[in-house]
């Protein structure tokens, strides 16, 4: 990235220390887009310049500690007062990066115990009468995400199995229509998610005729009645 035009994004939310995961992708996304990550990914040295050094070469060196130095900026505005206090005599993005991971990113045992509780968490979901089918879909592949950060493998697969037995009878239509034109083993979420949405606003379309006829018919009753009472 040119250095002469950097990145703007917001940072991500400041660190208090729960939901690591899904703050440290947020994080490492930011510290790319920002040029940064290097600093962060690797404990690089900085050699001196050497002498008489081009004006390439002092650039360079510039912009090595540069990054080294805005890497560790950027790590201490991202988190609470009292993070802060933990990490700030840490010398090195990469160390304060490393510490927060041990610290806060859990054990194979922990992250395997939080991943567990997603997938119950998943597994107890069923689609509300109020929601729409994107409503519903994203919900669930924000769980399945959640899981995936923390290491453990969940296919969009078992999302479209979720999906398909846990919606309204009002979607049947669809999932009839579905089987009888698809391999729904091999049915992506997006396809899934349009089909549905698609039934969605045909039927949404049909109240709406539905409810404009009865407006329609309620007020040639009243204008009727009128009349007569007139006459």
């Amino acid at each position: 990235m040119d250095s002469e035009t950097p990145y703007t994004a917001l940072a991500p939310p400041v660190f208090d220390g729960d939901n690591y995961h899904i703050w440290a992708a947020r994080m490492e996304a930011h510290l790319e887009a920002n040029d940064l990550w290097e600093a962060v990914e690797e404990d690089y040295d900085v050699p001196p310049l050497p002498t008489n050094p081009t004006m390439a070469q002092i650039k360079h060196h510039k912009e090595r500690k540069a990054r080294k130095s805005k890497a560790r900026a950027t790590l201490f505005d991202v988190v609470s007062q009292d993070i802060f206090t933990i990490i700030m005599t840490i010398i090195s993005a990469f160390q304060i990066w490393n510490f927060l991971k041990d610290e806060y990113g859990g054990d194979e045992r922990i992250k395997g115990m939080q991943a567990l509780n997603l997938v119950r968490e998943f597994e107890m979901q069923k689609m509300k009468e109020s929601e729409t089918i994107k409503e519903y879909a994203n919900k669930l592949l924000g769980i399945a995400n959640k899981v995936r950060l923390l290491g453990t493998e969940f296919s969009d697969s078992r999302i479209v199995q979720k999906i398909l037995v846990t919606v309204p009878e009002k979607f049947e239509a669809s999932i009839t229509l579905l089987e009888n034109t698809k391999d729904l083993s091999k049915i992506t979420l997006e396809e899934l998610v349009s089909a549905m949405q698609a039934q969605e606003k045909r039927s949404k379309m049909r109240d709406e005729v539905y409810v404009e006829g009865a407006l329609q018919a309620k007020l040639q009753i009243n204008q009727a009645e009128k009349k007569k009472m007139k006459n």
